[in-house]
């Protein structure tokens, strides 16, 4: 590594910066002992704080309570670059893939979702810092100018509106030697501060009469049945935390990329490590040096991407690209720093902007995202339908995650929806081989997938295998 890049990184604090800035709230207390609730939720990131928020709005009177393992916010919810999108489906061309079908109706759906979700912020005067700026995706390789003039075509097929723009063109936008093309697309995507979102939701389901734990994990689920005054003879859940136990009618799991409680969500979910940098405030020098007038979310179109994105104080967040697994879906505080990765990262911010040479990083950090072999959520029920869960966003879980608890809330409620009816919902994607395997096959993929962009993304046998059964790792 360069002496440069040691010293870009050298003063950057081991944290997430949306988790490092003013208003965050003091932690709940634990739960200890046991108590009744007519709805569990466990995970207090964006979906179980979502599913608390509309079962109250659904009935002001049910008992909701959400035990989160740490505090809120921490996990993935506080972590992730803050891109809202309104695809449920990872982009239309995996919808397309995978949903031929249904991929009108679930565009459909998304949008709804999107602008529902903006619509509940306002609502309930949830300040989230919400930039409607849309997002430009770069050609960082001629190979990729192709693809992007047939995303435009499929994208204008549904009637969104964008915009594909030549080198010049992208150029003028942002400044950056590294780009060929891009395509702008106005519409469905939103820049959020994305711990100020899951604050104001924990602030709202507390409004709203949500009893809500932090540090309270959760070790097991057990299916007993119910006793006692008024009780009727019916099969209740227990949920077991360390020093507490909660008997309730429903369980709504939310744990997305952290430990799944029931056997679907251990199959067909692994977490991928990715990483991030936060920059210092730009000067206005460096602002007029790089563009960017319109703050728009950008990325690259390589099949191993950065996303990028301007916050209120001119910082630059910069992540992804190296989507890293765990051996046997290794999760901890451990892994939420990697020299070697965050090198990598901030290497390649300079060579995307070279002008901002001298720039210091003040945070870095890790997260897991939660992914399944066709990149989108799954859904589904446990226990004869008293448990379901919505987990597995890839990377898109700041809007979907809501759609994802309306789902889960419908299962739960047991009658049939247009949600819970679509196939999207009823069939689970493939899963994950057990260990060693997994590791193996998680392992070929990351290697082809970067042989893929080093030789103008043909793809090699491997992955036209995995293309062929419909199957894929991805962040």
């Amino acid at each position: 590594m360069s002496s440069d890049i040691t010293a870009a990184l050298r003063d950057a604090a081991p944290t997430p910066f949306w988790l490092d800035q003013p208003g965050r709230p003091d932690p709940g207390p634990p739960l200890m002992g046991s108590t009744t609730a007519d709805l569990v939720i466990v995970g207090g990131g964006f979906t179980g704080l979502w599913a608390a928020v509309q079962a109250k709005e659904d009935d002001p009177d049910l008992d909701v309570v959400v035990l989160e393992a740490g505090e809120v916010g921490v996990g993935a919810s506080g972590r992730n670059g803050g891109f809202l999108s309104a695809s449920l489906t990872h982009g239309l061309a995996n919808g397309m893939s995978h949903f031929p079908d249904e991929v009108d109706q679930l565009h459909r759906l998304g949008l709804e979702n999107f602008e529902g979700l903006l619509a509940s912020l306002d609502r309930y005067g949830i300040d989230a810092g919400v930039e409607r700026t849309g997002e430009l995706t770069f050609a960082t390789a001629p190979w990729q100018v192709a693809d992007l003039a047939e995303a435009v075509e499929l994208h204008e097929r549904f009637g969104e509106r964008v915009e594909l723009l030549d080198a010049d063109a992208a150029r003028a936008e942002v400044h950056s030697p590294t780009y060929h093309g891009a395509i702008w697309a106005h519409d469905g995507v939103a820049l959020v501060d994305p711990a100020r979102l899951v604050w104001g939701l924990r602030a709202v389901a507390l409004r709203l009469g949500v009893r809500l734990y932090d540090h309270s994990p959760v070790a097991g689920l057990d299916r007993e049945r119910g006793s006692g005054p008024g009780v009727l003879d019916r099969r209740e859940m227990v949920v077991r935390g360390v020093h507490a136990s909660v008997r309730a009618h429903r369980v709504l799991l939310a744990t997305n990329a952290f430990r799944g409680l029931v056997p679907a969500i251990r199959a067909r979910v692994v977490p991928v490590w990715d990483y991030v940098l936060m920059t210092e405030p730009l000067r206005p020098d460096q602002l007029d040096a790089i563009g960017w007038s319109g703050r728009q979310g950008l990325a690259d179109a390589s099949n191993q991407f950065h996303y990028y994105r301007r916050t209120a104080d001119d910082r630059i967040l910069w992540g992804g690209y190296d989507a890293v697994y765990y051996r046997g879906n290794g999760i901890g505080p451990e892994l939420e720093q990697r020299d070697e990765t965050q090198q990598l990262l901030a290497e390649q911010f300079f060579e995307t902007f070279p002008q901002l040479d001298g720039l210091r990083f003040t945070h870095r950090w890790g997260g897991p995202i939660a992914t399944t072999t066709r990149f989108t959520l799954t859904a589904g029920t446990a226990h004869g339908g008293r448990v379901a869960y919505a987990v597995g966003y890839t990377g898109l879980g700041v809007g979907a995650s809501r759609f994802g608890a309306r789902v889960a809330l419908d299962l739960l409620g047991g009658e049939p929806t247009e949600r819970t009816r679509l196939r999207f919902v009823r069939r689970k994607p493939l899963p994950f081989p057990p260990e060693p395997v997994r590791s193996i096959g998680i392992g070929l993929t990351r290697r082809a997938i970067a042989a893929a962009d080093r030789n103008d993304g043909r793809r090699g046998l491997w992955l036209r295998t995995l293309d062929r059964f419909g199957v894929g790792f991805d962040s």
